[in-house]
């Protein structure tokens, strides 16, 4: 049961304890200390009540890992049909790819399901709403498959990507310094412009490089639906399209 806590005033009012607070908390400690710190015990002591009172909310902690999910895509802008598509879908994957940022142990669970869980519907929504703008935009259904699934791999490979490489300088500012004194610079220059333009970047480069590739992609993809002569065109009917493993 939720605890009350004594103020000057007298007791606090107790809180009921409620299906969307144990989710808004469950979020909370993830964003905090890692989907690894999230467990009944743990997230029951964040609300002050015993874990068993979980259960007459959710059904387990694979609820509660929909359910998060479903909270973090659920705040992803969804692509409309009264703008271009293009302008759509930009705005959708710049979005996705900012609360991704925001929720970084999020992107394994948004990928998909493990065994016994069930894809949220907030991700089918998510789906549904990006293949359909596609589809309003002039992609054929094949076009629209293979569309989303490069969106997708972008969105979630560019942030995974992020993630896996930032690094906070306060906490080791003699990092680069370090990393630079074991290369053989002689041997790697390309290296080393890479490296000069990695600290001469913004603080918001990520944002950038992320555009950057967004970009290119969604170019590719306005050729491919005007049927656009030469190398895109030629390259993607040559790949034969493998099926993508999952949606």
């Amino acid at each position: 049961m939720a605890t009350e806590t004594a103020t000057e005033e007298g007791p606090s009012p107790r809180v009921r304890l409620s299906r969307d607070r144990i989710l808004a908390a469950a979020v909370a400690m993830a964003d905090e200390s890692g989907l690894e710190s999230l467990t009944m015990r743990r997230l029951a002591r964040a609300l002050g009540v015993e874990a068993m009172s979980l259960y007459n909310h959710v059904d387990n902690k694979d609820a509660i890992l929909d359910g998060i999910v479903a909270l973090v895509v659920g705040e992803i802008e969804l692509p409309g049909l009264e703008e271009p598509w293009d302008l759509a879908v930009r705005r959708c994957a710049v979005s996705a790819h900012e609360v991704l940022l925001r929720h970084r142990w999020a992107c394994s669970l948004v990928m998909a399901p493990t065994t016994g869980r069930t894809a949220p519907l907030a991700r089918m929504r998510y789906i549904e709403s990006l293949l359909g703008c596609l589809r309003h935009g002039g992609f054929t259904p094949r076009q629209a498959y293979q569309a989303y699934h490069a969106l997708d791999s972008h969105i979630l490979g560019f942030t995974i990507w992020q993630i896996g490489h930032s690094f906070d300088e306060d906490e080791d500012p003699e990092f680069v310094a370090r990393f630079l004194a074991s290369l053989d610079l002689n041997e790697y220059p390309y290296i080393q412009e890479h490296i000069d333009e990695h600290v001469a970047a913004p603080d918001d480069d990520g944002a950038a490089e992320f555009a950057f590739g967004l970009d290119l992609l969604i170019a590719g993809l306005r050729a491919v639906r005007d049927g656009a002569p030469g190398d895109v065109k030629e390259l993607t009917e040559a790949s034969g399209a493998t099926p993508h493993p999952r949606a």
